[in-house]
Protein backbone atom coordinates (compact mmCIF):
# COMPACT_ATOMS: atom_id res chain seq x y z
CA UNK A 1 0.00 0.00 0.00
CA UNK A 2 1.36 3.71 -0.88
CA UNK A 3 0.99 6.14 1.75
CA UNK A 4 0.62 9.88 -0.06
CA UNK A 5 2.35 12.54 1.92
CA UNK A 6 1.01 16.43 1.03
CA UNK A 7 4.11 18.36 -0.21
CA UNK A 8 4.89 20.92 3.02
CA UNK A 9 6.69 24.26 2.78
CA UNK A 10 8.69 24.46 5.73
CA UNK A 11 10.09 28.18 7.39
CA UNK A 12 13.55 27.27 6.31
CA UNK A 13 12.58 26.36 2.61
CA UNK A 14 10.90 29.63 2.47
CA UNK A 15 13.76 31.40 3.86
CA UNK A 16 16.30 29.79 1.47
CA UNK A 17 13.89 30.91 -1.48
CA UNK A 18 13.78 34.56 -0.24
CA UNK A 19 18.22 34.30 -0.01
CA UNK A 20 18.42 33.00 -3.53
CA UNK A 21 16.00 35.36 -4.88
CA UNK A 22 17.96 38.29 -2.90
CA UNK A 23 21.18 36.93 -4.38
CA UNK A 24 19.66 36.85 -7.98
CA UNK A 25 18.43 40.92 -7.59
CA UNK A 26 21.60 41.89 -6.15
CA UNK A 27 23.44 39.93 -8.85
CA UNK A 28 21.53 41.15 -12.24
CA UNK A 29 22.14 44.99 -11.05
CA UNK A 30 25.54 45.82 -9.18
CA UNK A 31 23.72 49.20 -8.17
CA UNK A 32 21.90 47.27 -6.27
CA UNK A 33 24.43 45.57 -4.44
CA UNK A 34 26.11 48.82 -3.50
CA UNK A 35 23.04 50.40 -2.05
CA UNK A 36 22.69 47.32 0.00
CA UNK A 37 26.29 47.21 1.35
CA UNK A 38 25.68 51.01 2.13
CA UNK A 39 22.92 50.28 3.64
CA UNK A 40 24.45 47.22 5.68
CA UNK A 41 26.87 49.84 6.91
CA UNK A 42 24.29 52.78 7.81
CA UNK A 43 23.03 50.44 9.87
CA UNK A 44 26.20 48.51 11.47
CA UNK A 45 27.31 52.30 12.14
CA UNK A 46 23.90 53.05 13.90
CA UNK A 47 23.74 50.22 16.16
CA UNK A 48 27.40 49.58 16.96
CA UNK A 49 28.73 53.40 16.90
CA UNK A 50 28.77 54.46 20.34
CA UNK A 51 30.99 51.43 21.13
CA UNK A 52 33.46 52.01 18.77
CA UNK A 53 34.12 56.00 18.47
CA UNK A 54 37.21 56.25 19.93
CA UNK A 55 36.34 59.34 21.91
CA UNK A 56 33.21 60.74 24.04
CA UNK A 57 30.80 62.70 21.47
CA UNK A 58 30.07 64.89 24.07
CA UNK A 59 33.45 65.54 26.10
CA UNK A 60 34.94 68.96 25.65
CA UNK A 61 38.70 70.09 25.82
CA UNK A 62 39.37 73.55 25.66
CA UNK A 63 43.57 72.19 24.72
CA UNK A 64 42.47 70.91 21.49
CA UNK A 65 39.49 73.02 19.89
CA UNK A 66 39.18 73.93 16.26
CA UNK A 67 42.31 70.87 15.39
CA UNK A 68 42.54 69.69 12.28
CA UNK A 69 42.14 65.92 10.76
CA UNK A 70 44.66 64.16 12.08
CA UNK A 71 46.00 60.50 12.90
CA UNK A 72 44.38 61.54 16.31
CA UNK A 73 41.25 63.03 15.35
CA UNK A 74 40.28 61.64 11.63
CA UNK A 75 37.61 64.26 11.23
CA UNK A 76 39.54 66.88 13.51
CA UNK A 77 37.97 68.67 16.56
CA UNK A 78 35.10 71.56 16.97
CA UNK A 79 35.17 74.86 18.79
CA UNK A 80 34.78 72.86 22.06
CA UNK A 81 37.63 70.70 21.68
CA UNK A 82 35.05 67.71 20.90
CA UNK A 83 35.91 65.14 18.32
CA UNK A 84 34.04 65.06 14.92
CA UNK A 85 34.22 61.88 13.56
CA UNK A 86 32.95 60.71 17.64
CA UNK A 87 30.08 62.64 16.93
CA UNK A 88 29.16 61.94 13.17
CA UNK A 89 29.49 58.32 13.56
CA UNK A 90 27.04 58.75 16.95
CA UNK A 91 24.76 60.92 14.96
CA UNK A 92 23.78 58.43 12.82
CA UNK A 93 21.71 56.02 14.88
CA UNK A 94 19.53 59.24 15.64
CA UNK A 95 19.48 60.35 12.23
CA UNK A 96 18.60 56.96 11.35
CA UNK A 97 15.60 56.51 14.19
CA UNK A 98 14.23 59.20 13.16
CA UNK A 99 13.76 58.25 9.76
CA UNK A 100 12.70 54.98 10.03
CA UNK A 101 10.38 55.57 13.04
CA UNK A 102 8.52 58.75 10.88
CA UNK A 103 8.43 56.89 7.51
CA UNK A 104 7.21 53.76 9.20
CA UNK A 105 4.40 55.73 10.63
CA UNK A 106 3.68 57.27 7.72
CA UNK A 107 3.47 54.04 5.52
CA UNK A 108 0.92 52.45 7.85
CA UNK A 109 -1.15 55.26 8.09
CA UNK A 110 -1.10 56.35 4.86
CA UNK A 111 -0.96 52.65 2.97
CA UNK A 112 -3.95 51.78 5.14
CA UNK A 113 -6.26 55.10 4.85
CA UNK A 114 -5.18 54.62 0.72
CA UNK A 115 -6.42 51.21 0.37
CA UNK A 116 -9.79 51.64 1.82
CA UNK A 117 -10.32 54.79 0.18
CA UNK A 118 -9.47 52.93 -3.38
CA UNK A 119 -11.36 49.87 -2.68
CA UNK A 120 -14.22 51.21 -1.62
CA UNK A 121 -14.79 54.74 -2.84
CA UNK A 122 -17.75 57.17 -1.52
CA UNK A 123 -17.04 58.60 1.40
CA UNK A 124 -14.09 57.04 2.66
CA UNK A 125 -12.23 58.11 -0.84
CA UNK A 126 -13.69 61.66 -0.92
CA UNK A 127 -12.87 62.31 2.94
CA UNK A 128 -9.04 61.21 2.61
CA UNK A 129 -8.45 62.70 -0.70
CA UNK A 130 -9.67 66.48 0.81
CA UNK A 131 -7.50 65.62 3.73
CA UNK A 132 -4.27 64.65 1.84
CA UNK A 133 -5.20 67.73 -0.53
CA UNK A 134 -4.93 70.34 2.62
CA UNK A 135 -1.71 68.38 3.37
CA UNK A 136 -0.40 68.93 -0.11
CA UNK A 137 -1.25 72.56 -0.34
CA UNK A 138 1.60 73.46 2.34
CA UNK A 139 4.95 73.33 1.17
CA UNK A 140 5.76 70.18 3.36
CA UNK A 141 8.75 71.87 5.06
CA UNK A 142 7.52 74.54 5.82
CA UNK A 143 4.35 72.66 7.05
CA UNK A 144 6.97 70.65 9.19
CA UNK A 145 8.45 73.28 10.82
CA UNK A 146 5.16 74.78 11.65
CA UNK A 147 4.29 71.51 13.16
CA UNK A 148 7.17 71.25 15.35
CA UNK A 149 7.42 75.39 16.16
CA UNK A 150 3.53 74.98 17.32
CA UNK A 151 4.06 71.69 18.89
CA UNK A 152 7.10 71.61 20.88
CA UNK A 153 10.76 70.97 19.85
CA UNK A 154 11.30 67.48 21.31
CA UNK A 155 12.12 64.19 19.30
CA UNK A 156 8.45 63.12 19.55
CA UNK A 157 7.25 65.99 17.65
CA UNK A 158 9.84 66.04 15.14
CA UNK A 159 8.95 62.57 13.65
CA UNK A 160 5.26 63.15 14.05
CA UNK A 161 5.71 66.30 11.51
CA UNK A 162 7.92 64.28 9.72
CA UNK A 163 5.30 61.43 9.44
CA UNK A 164 2.37 64.01 8.61
CA UNK A 165 3.99 65.37 5.89
CA UNK A 166 5.32 61.96 4.20
CA UNK A 167 1.11 60.94 4.64
CA UNK A 168 0.03 61.83 0.93
CA UNK A 169 2.82 60.02 -0.61
CA UNK A 170 1.57 56.91 0.49
CA UNK A 171 -2.08 57.66 0.87
CA UNK A 172 -2.64 58.86 -2.84
CA UNK A 173 -0.20 55.52 -4.21
CA UNK A 174 -1.85 52.85 -2.41
CA UNK A 175 -5.47 54.39 -3.16
CA UNK A 176 -4.50 54.30 -7.13
CA UNK A 177 -2.89 50.73 -6.99
CA UNK A 178 -5.53 49.52 -5.25
CA UNK A 179 -8.50 51.03 -7.45
CA UNK A 180 -6.56 49.46 -10.02
CA UNK A 181 -6.69 45.97 -8.54
CA UNK A 182 -10.13 46.14 -6.95
CA UNK A 183 -12.00 44.52 -10.05
CA UNK A 184 -9.04 42.28 -11.18
CA UNK A 185 -9.81 38.99 -11.99
CA UNK A 186 -7.81 37.35 -9.31
CA UNK A 187 -10.05 39.39 -6.71
CA UNK A 188 -13.34 38.55 -8.09
CA UNK A 189 -12.16 34.76 -7.76
CA UNK A 190 -11.50 35.51 -3.82
CA UNK A 191 -14.88 37.02 -4.02
CA UNK A 192 -16.61 34.46 -5.06
CA UNK A 193 -14.70 31.74 -2.80
CA UNK A 194 -16.32 33.72 0.04
CA UNK A 195 -13.30 35.72 1.23
CA UNK A 196 -14.27 38.84 3.49
CA UNK A 197 -13.46 42.13 2.09
CA UNK A 198 -10.73 43.19 4.33
CA UNK A 199 -9.24 39.39 3.83
CA UNK A 200 -9.35 40.31 0.06
CA UNK A 201 -7.74 43.83 0.62
CA UNK A 202 -4.97 42.65 3.00
CA UNK A 203 -3.92 39.62 1.03
CA UNK A 204 -5.14 39.94 -2.22
CA UNK A 205 -4.89 43.04 -3.06
CA UNK A 206 -1.89 44.97 -0.68
CA UNK A 207 0.96 42.78 -1.48
CA UNK A 208 0.68 43.61 -5.11
CA UNK A 209 0.23 46.87 -4.86
CA UNK A 210 3.49 46.83 -2.57
CA UNK A 211 6.60 47.06 -4.81
CA UNK A 212 6.01 50.13 -6.00
CA UNK A 213 5.54 51.49 -2.55
CA UNK A 214 8.77 50.11 -1.74
CA UNK A 215 10.22 52.53 -3.79
CA UNK A 216 8.71 55.42 -2.56
CA UNK A 217 9.95 54.34 1.32
CA UNK A 218 13.40 53.98 0.23
CA UNK A 219 13.10 57.35 -1.34
CA UNK A 220 11.20 58.72 1.91
CA UNK A 221 13.37 57.82 4.30
CA UNK A 222 16.67 60.00 2.25
CA UNK A 223 13.71 62.91 2.25
CA UNK A 224 13.16 62.30 6.00
CA UNK A 225 16.75 62.28 7.33
CA UNK A 226 17.05 65.31 4.96
CA UNK A 227 14.07 67.34 6.94
CA UNK A 228 15.87 66.40 10.40
CA UNK A 229 18.82 67.57 9.66
CA UNK A 230 16.77 71.03 8.18
CA UNK A 231 15.02 71.60 11.11
CA UNK A 232 17.87 71.13 13.09
CA UNK A 233 20.03 73.27 10.87
CA UNK A 234 17.62 76.13 11.46
CA UNK A 235 17.18 75.55 15.15
CA UNK A 236 13.85 73.52 15.47
CA UNK A 237 15.19 70.06 15.56
CA UNK A 238 17.18 67.77 18.27
CA UNK A 239 18.73 70.09 20.91
CA UNK A 240 22.41 70.16 20.99
CA UNK A 241 24.87 69.01 22.54
CA UNK A 242 23.21 66.03 20.76
CA UNK A 243 25.36 64.71 18.34
CA UNK A 244 23.11 65.44 15.13
CA UNK A 245 24.52 65.94 11.28
CA UNK A 246 22.19 69.01 10.93
CA UNK A 247 23.58 70.88 13.78
CA UNK A 248 27.00 69.82 12.99
CA UNK A 249 26.06 71.14 9.75
CA UNK A 250 24.87 74.50 11.15
CA UNK A 251 27.68 74.75 13.80
CA UNK A 252 30.66 74.09 11.13
CA UNK A 253 28.78 76.85 8.74
CA UNK A 254 30.13 79.53 10.93
CA UNK A 255 33.46 78.44 10.77
CA UNK A 256 33.76 77.35 6.75
CA UNK A 257 35.40 81.28 6.28
CA UNK A 258 38.13 81.06 8.96
CA UNK A 259 39.13 77.96 6.94
CA UNK A 260 38.04 75.55 9.46
CA UNK A 261 35.54 73.57 6.32
CA UNK A 262 36.26 70.22 8.20
CA UNK A 263 33.32 70.81 10.98
CA UNK A 264 30.64 71.04 7.94
CA UNK A 265 32.13 69.13 5.65
CA UNK A 266 32.47 65.47 7.25
CA UNK A 267 28.55 65.78 8.82
CA UNK A 268 27.49 66.79 4.94
CA UNK A 269 29.15 64.06 3.48
CA UNK A 270 27.38 61.60 6.21
CA UNK A 271 24.40 62.94 5.37
CA UNK A 272 25.11 62.69 1.71
CA UNK A 273 26.09 59.60 1.56
CA UNK A 274 22.33 58.74 3.70
CA UNK A 275 20.39 59.79 0.87
CA UNK A 276 22.38 58.75 -2.24
CA UNK A 277 22.29 55.04 -0.12
CA UNK A 278 18.34 55.32 0.02
CA UNK A 279 17.75 56.64 -3.59
CA UNK A 280 19.95 54.02 -4.99
CA UNK A 281 17.59 51.55 -2.28
CA UNK A 282 14.65 51.97 -3.94
CA UNK A 283 14.95 50.30 -7.01
CA UNK A 284 16.38 46.50 -5.33
CA UNK A 285 13.71 47.11 -2.62
CA UNK A 286 11.02 47.22 -5.87
CA UNK A 287 12.47 43.81 -6.93
CA UNK A 288 13.03 42.28 -3.79
CA UNK A 289 9.35 42.37 -2.96
CA UNK A 290 7.40 42.15 -6.98
CA UNK A 291 5.64 38.72 -7.45
CA UNK A 292 6.41 38.93 -10.88
CA UNK A 293 10.27 38.77 -10.17
CA UNK A 294 9.76 35.56 -7.90
CA UNK A 295 10.45 32.87 -10.61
Amino acid sequence: MTTLTADSTTPLDGLRRFLRHLLYVMTDNPMTAVAFTLFLLIVGTAVLGPWIVPYDPLATDASRTLQAPSWQHWFGTDQLGRDVFSRVVVATRLDLMIAVTAVAIAFMVGSTLGAIAGFYGGWADRITGRTMDTIMAFPLFVLAMGIVAAAGNTLENIIYATAIINLPFYARMARTEVAVRRNAGYVQAARLSGNADWRILAFQIFPNALPPMMVQISLNMGWAILNAAGLSFIGLGVIPPTPEWGIMVAEGANYIISGHWWLALFPGLALMLAVFTFNLLGDGLRDLVDPQRRT
